[in-house]
């Protein structure tokens, strides 16, 4: 939730990008970052450091505050981030419902998520600093419309997505979030992959591949490599985050995976 905390502050004072783009984090070489965000004639920035365990709030002018990552709960985080930002000079107000998950307390609600350990988050941060090296080497392949590789803080997944060019059917939404963002993000045809750390009904964590619209035969079609799967439930091709991690060549057998199922 402390991640959906700081992205909806990006939200609600970046200018509208298609396909949201402008919501999103970014890894960056010690944790995810907002990158900068305009506030009237002003910018400023907000970095989660899971080095040091912090959470960084910087100015261009030269205001500088950073709060300490350590577990409480999701509405102690709420405040004392916006406490901080008005330190700061920067007034706003946010949309405090949750997206994209089932539990929907608003932030300043919300006293039962209180968890945070410095070890995960930092292993977690890892994999996606591996996993963007490697998107990034994927996405250089790709000469026309490309998305960066970016964070999104509601799905919790890395994500780097393709275009065809072509407009897309209407989507038909999902769980727990508005149908206009759905078809906003899916306003042309996709071909997306990325990493997820896992949830609902995929129990660890896994590399993905899907297309909007899914074209005919796509979940028959051969790819790589051989533990790779398709998901029923989850339309998309799955590969497990472990056989990336034991493969004796973890970049070839992802690169292999994401350009097979793009085919």
């Amino acid at each position: 939730m402390w991640m959906q905390v700081i992205g909806k502050i990006r939200l609600a004072l970046a200018p509208m990008v298609s396909h949201w783009w402008q919501v999103t984090l970014y890894v960056t070489s010690r944790g995810l970052t907002t990158s900068p965000i305009p506030y009237g004639t002003r910018i400023f920035q907000i970095d989660f450091d899971f080095l040091d365990h912090k959470l960084l709030i910087q100015t261009a002018d030269g205001g500088t505050l950073s709060l300490a990552l350590a577990p409480r709960s999701v509405a102690e985080f709420y405040r004392e981030t916006m406490a901080a930002l008005r330190s700061l000079g920067i007034e706003l107000s946010i949309w405090t419902t949750p997206v994209e998950v089932e539990d929907r307390t608003p932030f300043e609600k919300d006293y039962k998520h209180a968890a945070y350990d410095p070890e995960y988050a930092q292993r977690c941060w890892r994999v996606l600093a591996q996993a963007t090296r490697v998107l990034t080497d994927f996405r250089s392949r790709f000469n026309a419309k490309v998305s960066p590789v970016h964070f999104f803080w509601g799905a919790f997944d890395l994500a780097v997505t393709r275009f065809s060019g072509r407009p897309a059917p209407l989507h038909p939404g999902a769980p727990y979030l508005a149908k206009f963002v759905a078809r906003e993000a899916y306003s042309h045809e996709v071909s997306s992959c990325g990493f997820w750390p896992g949830g609902g009904p995929v129990d660890r964590a896994v590399f993905y591949a899907y297309a909007y619209p899914e074209p005919e035969g796509f979940k028959k079609y051969p790819i790589q490599p051989k533990e790779a799967f398709y998901s029923e439930e989850m339309r998309e091709f799955l590969l497990p985050y472990d056989a990336v991690r034991t493969a004796e060549s973890p970049d070839h057998v992802l690169l292999a995976f994401l350009q097979s199922t793009y085919e």
